[in-house]
């Protein structure tokens, strides 16, 4: 089978564009991929980490088919695929990942070891990721189809719940997992560094964990009034003060149980400097806002390269921490890309119970595959909204 096929691909710092691309095959360099499937896109998402790179803050190259938060229907089995057929619904997890390593085996699917050549871990459509076609597009191909890929029970219920489903794919996942890692539980007071898509989904996670007070910080106002929506507390990083007091007059105490990092490596400095970068400050304050024995999870991006930093240090990802600190008051860290196939399930049936609006949460926008390139411009201004692109107009029709 073969057909037209479209997709969102970066040209240089600043610029992505619609493009016709290459229809998927069954195949894997030279040789068939019988263990993979190809999907007919329903619905792909603009996520931060995108973004990195679209600003140039990354080695990605020009021509890179962008898109790793994927999910769509089957119309196409290789022929060692047994538990998928054409037609069935399914979310794709942003990490690809073989099955059979040692780390997939133990539930580490975020650093397979089989996936790319470079390093551990590979996702769709991301520089240094191991060169995969990414799924901002109208039809890819997805490997070890058997593993990972979450079929919904039900693809008319699911199409009723899509725009809470197609999170499955990465920030709802990833969100939790920052939550988990940093200890979140029943009565936590949690302390969210980010108010963007992966904040907002930390923080309803962090609910969902049974957390007594979440409290998001962000410098965008728009982004703070999202997460009030849904019973945030919230603090304005473009004021001076120190953030300690600030979380004192929420808490009564001056530290929080849990902290989770959802900005990365592109932070900016906090108060009267708040236009500057300081790549390190959110990692700073992680160890100053969290109590003794606390926990940090740090779902936000961090990069072995950042050509466009402002010192030569972080451009090797090298940061200025006040790592004494942490160790001082017995912190664990938590880091790394999210293991999505963990979660996504129990976080399925969170949705299609009515648990969760995630998609509320967030402020799911949808989009046609050519508002792409405006998508990418409002969300780099700030849009308090998750873009989704509906490539084929499914979720419209």
């Amino acid at each position: 089978m073969s057909a037209a096929n479209r997709g969102v691909v970066y040209k240089g710092p600043g610029e992505v564009a619609v493009e016709s691309i290459a229809y998927p095959e069954l195949a894997l360099g030279n040789r068939k991929c019988e263990h993979g499937v190809i999907l007919k896109v329903v619905t792909t998402n603009i996520c931060g980490s995108d973004q990195h790179m679209v600003r140039g803050r990354t080695t990605a190259p020009s021509g890179l088919v962008l898109g790793h938060e994927i999910t769509g229907v089957v119309v196409e089995c290789g022929r060692d695929v047994e538990f998928l057929t054409p037609g069935d619904l399914v979310s794709v997890p942003f990490n690809i990942a073989c099955g059979r390593c040692r780390n997939c085996k133990s539930g580490q699917t975020g650093i397979c070891l089989n996936v790319n050549p470079a390093r551990p871990g590979a996702a769709y459509g991301y520089v240094d990721m191991g060169g995969w076609v990414g799924g901002q597009t109208e039809y890819v191909m997805v490997p070890y189809a058997d593993f990972n890929l979450l079929k919904f029970p039900d693809a008319d219920q699911a199409m009723e719940k899509i725009k809470d489903l197609t999170l499955l794919s990465d920030i709802f996942p990833t969100g939790f997992h920052g939550c988990v890692t940093a200890g979140v539980g029943p009565g936590s007071t949690v302390y969210i560094a980010g108010a963007g898509p992966v904040g907002l989904a930390a923080a309803v996670s962090a609910q969902l964990l049974g957390a007594a007070c979440v409290i998001v910080g962000d410098m965008i106002e728009e982004r703070l009034a999202q997460a009030r929506s849904f019973g945030c507390e919230t603090i304005d990083l473009t004021q001076d003060g120190d953030m300690a007091d600030k979380i004192e007059v929420i808490l009564g105490e001056r530290e929080v149980d849990a902290f989770v990092d959802c900005v990365g490596f592109e932070a900016h400095a906090c108060g009267c400097n708040h236009g500057k970068e300081a790549p390190a400050t959110v990692l700073n304050s992680a160890m100053s806002l969290t109590r003794a024995g606390g926990q940090i999870g740090i779902p936000g991006l961090y990069v072995t390269e950042d050509p466009g930093a402002a010192d030569e240090a972080a451009k090797q990802g090298s940061l200025s921490m006040r790592f004494g600190l942490g160790w001082a008051k017995s912190h664990s860290f938590h880091t790394g890309q999210c293991p999505v196939m963990k979660y996504h399930r129990p976080l399925m049936q969170a949705i299609l119970f009515g648990k969760v609006n995630i998609a509320d949460a967030v402020n799911v926008q949808m989009i046609t595959l050519d508002e792409a390139p405006k998508g990418y411009a409002d969300f780099d201004g700030g849009a308090a909204k998750k873009f989704v692109i509906d490539p084929h107009g499914s979720v419209a029709a």
